[in-house]
């Protein structure tokens, strides 16, 4: 069915309310995949999901019939992008509205961390400013960020941290010769050059567990880690290791292995300071993607153009 009137999307993951109801809203039926019977799905050419459940091969060829996979989020590294070219099914992500708020909560935890945020607004809560003087925490002004990962949020954090005074080093797959900041060749001499180590990283096979003991030994126990990436680039139990050790000064992450439901040696652990996968989650972002998943759906069923992130 096409043209003014609504038609039926498969729903491969629970999304949340606001997007829903404005899927609804435009003539849209939403079907959930979950009461689908088991085996090849027909009759949809539209699904809906979410970064962080994606689709891979398998469930591409089980939604044969599927042309256009819109999901909520910019992170690609649980679509199975070959396995959509190979089907014909566009995928729409929705990268660009989700950059500057990402990046203004990678330097909130920063803040959270080395100024110790959290920690004075738990002492004051907690009554302890009556029995004595808060710990100091650390300046960032003048210090080194390093930030691997120079894609889009990587960009906006490095913006925002020279612009309260860091200077930004960062590393990647391969130099960009655009880039205003000097490049690291490896993860390594970054993390040993840098004050804080921010991960911008896309997730995935290539960035799995990067951020291990020996990385964190060489941060130091000066050194602060913030990951706004994705939870797969952090190995959790060194992590854990190094706070307790003081290997690291601190850290902060708002992505986690397992979500919604961290490993609670993660939530022990001292001097970190956590969020629920929150960074790009404010009331803009929010409408922004709604928007452009409402708008390109639309796009697609009138045959317009449309963002297609398997050509990219």
């Amino acid at each position: 069915m096409q043209g003014t009137a609504g038609e039926r999307l498969l729903v491969m993951t629970p999304v949340p309310a606001d997007l829903r109801t404005a899927l609804e809203a435009a003539g849209h039926e939403l079907v959930d995949l979950a009461a689908q019977p088991p085996g090849p799905v027909a009759g949809f050419r539209i699904g809906v999901t979410t970064a962080m459940v994606g689709c891979d091969a398998a469930m591409f060829a089980r939604l044969s019939g599927m042309k256009l996979l819109a999901s909520t989020g910019t992170g690609l590294d649980r679509i199975d992008l070959d396995a959509a070219r190979t089907h014909g099914c566009a995928v729409l992500n929705t990268p660009d509205v989700l950059t500057e708020d990402t990046a203004d909560y990678a330097i909130a935890m920063l803040y959270g961390i080395a100024r110790r945020v959290v920690y004075a607004d738990a002492f004051v809560r907690s009554g302890a400013w009556t029995k004595g003087r808060a710990e100091s925490s650390t300046r960032l002004f003048g210090k080194t960020c390093g930030i691997f990962g120079l894609g889009r949020i990587g960009a906006a954090v490095a913006r925002r941290a020279q612009g309260i005074g860091m200077k930004v080093l960062w590393s990647g797959p391969r130099p960009k010769p655009g880039a205003p900041w000097d490049y690291v060749s490896g993860i390594g001499e970054l993390a040993e050059r840098s004050d804080a180590l921010v991960m911008c990283c896309p997730g995935g096979p290539e960035t799995a567990g990067i951020v291990d003991a020996a990385l964190l030994a060489k941060l130091g126990p000066a050194g602060f880690l913030v990951n706004i990436a994705r939870g797969s680039v952090v190995d959790e139990a060194a992590l854990v290791a190094a706070l307790h050790a003081g290997t690291i000064r601190g850290a902060a992450t708002d992505v986690f292995r397992s979500e919604p439901v961290p490993d609670p040696a993660m939530l022990a652990a001292p001097n970190l300071v956590v969020a629920p996968h929150y960074a790009s989650l404010t009331r803009e972002t929010r409408v922004d993607i709604i928007r452009m998943i409402a708008h390109g759906i639309e796009a697609f069923r009138a045959g317009r153009p449309h963002h297609d992130a398997t050509r990219e």
